[in-house]
């Protein structure tokens, strides 16, 4: 089945500088796909390549087969989401909702019955005649939610829309998007430059690094199976240290004769034990020395240096700093990757 949409060797230079190269990427009819990296790495250039805001210097965009690149934002069929949401102050909660009809030359009984059905779609009935400065941060993100669908776009797009929202409500609006982006099938396309929220809303997740999509694949896979160190180290695998691989397959400290690898490993999956007390066959062993100590509630967090490299662990009990330890990972739970391989 051909995707829906179809991103293809698509480049975008700001003078001399390449902000996206050779993006490849095929999204399928009524999917969610979150664009994940850090700021500055191009994925809202892509998302405003996709609206018509961008100019690609090459490349094609194709929608359900038809390439919009040559069509100007408003003839594309996409609608797009901002992170400040962009609403219109002086205008009522259904005014802003249906801003995008009335520029469309709809009828107002039109707009009203769409208006309607959209407030009710987003739970906001009642809601209709007041002012979206009234309303809180999470109501704002569902008029400005309720303003892009309103149009029926063929594509949703979303620029980071949460990351201005307190914690605890971004958490209950990720459920809520999520629920309704599968309830009416539309496709979408989200910026996120948090992984927690990629892992928790999208079908399949394109990391992308200065430019380049470095991995694309489902929540699991970018997740247990990354690519690179570098998909690793941005998905939460942020311990790394060099060892060596023996002929038998056990690991060495670096400095030892064998095939060097870079290992990575999420502080939740290592736990710290005085002098290594408990360890398992089948455990990475690593001793060191304690240089921080966090509580986090359920346990302590620590930072032990092992081997010339701060490594992050968890354990239940006290322990002072100072304290000579073992970082112990199950061999399950590391990431192994060439030392030859960059990081970036």
């Amino acid at each position: 089945m051909s995707p829906y949409l179809s991103i293809e060797a698509l480049n975008v230079a700001y003078g001399d500088t390449r902000v996206l190269d050779d993006v490849n990427l095929d999204v399928a009819r009524g999917e969610l796909v979150a664009l994940l990296g850090s700021s500055g790495c191009g994925k809202t250039t892509l998302l405003r390549s996709i609206a018509g805001f961008v100019r690609p210097q090459s490349g094609a965009i194709r929608v359900d087969g038809r390439d919009i690149l040559p069509l100007p934002p408003e003839k594309r069929g996409t609608a797009m989401m901002f992170q400040s949401y962009a609403l219109w102050p002086h205008m009522s909660v259904a005014d802003n909702i249906g801003y995008g009809l009335k520029m469309r030359a709809w009828t107002k009984d039109a707009i009203a019955a769409r208006v309607k059905e959209m407030l009710a779609l987003l739970q906001l009935e009642g809601f209709g005649p007041r002012p979206v400065t009234q309303l809180s941060g999470g109501q704002r993100q569902r008029v400005a939610l309720g303003r892009a669908l309103a149009v029926d776009p063929h594509l949703l797009l979303l620029d980071e829309p949460m990351s201005n929202l307190d914690y605890k409500v971004r958490i209950e609006l990720r459920h809520e998007l999520r629920a309704l982006q599968r309830r009416i099938g539309i496709t979408a396309v989200y910026v996120t430059h948090d992984r927690e929220e990629a892992l928790t809303l999208a079908d399949r997740i394109a990391v992308i690094d200065a430019g380049r999509v470095v991995q694309y694949g489902t929540p699991e896979e970018i997740f247990h199976r990354p690519a690179s160190a570098f998909v690793a180290g941005f998905m939460g695998a942020d311990n790394a240290i060099e060892l060596t691989r023996r002929p038998d397959g056990s690991f060495a400290a670096a400095r030892e004769a064998g095939e060097r690898l870079r290992v990575h490993f999420r502080s939740d999956s290592a736990r710290v034990a005085p002098n290594g007390a408990g360890a398992a066959a089948e455990d990475l062993c690593l001793p060191g020395t304690v240089v921080q100590s966090l509580y986090v509630g359920q346990g302590y967090r620590y930072r032990v240096r092992a081997d010339g490299a701060d490594v992050w662990a968890h354990a239940a009990e006290r322990m002072p700093e100072g304290a000579h330890v073992a970082v112990l990972v199950p061999h399950s739970a590391l990431l192994v990757f060439s030392a030859a391989t960059p990081i970036h």
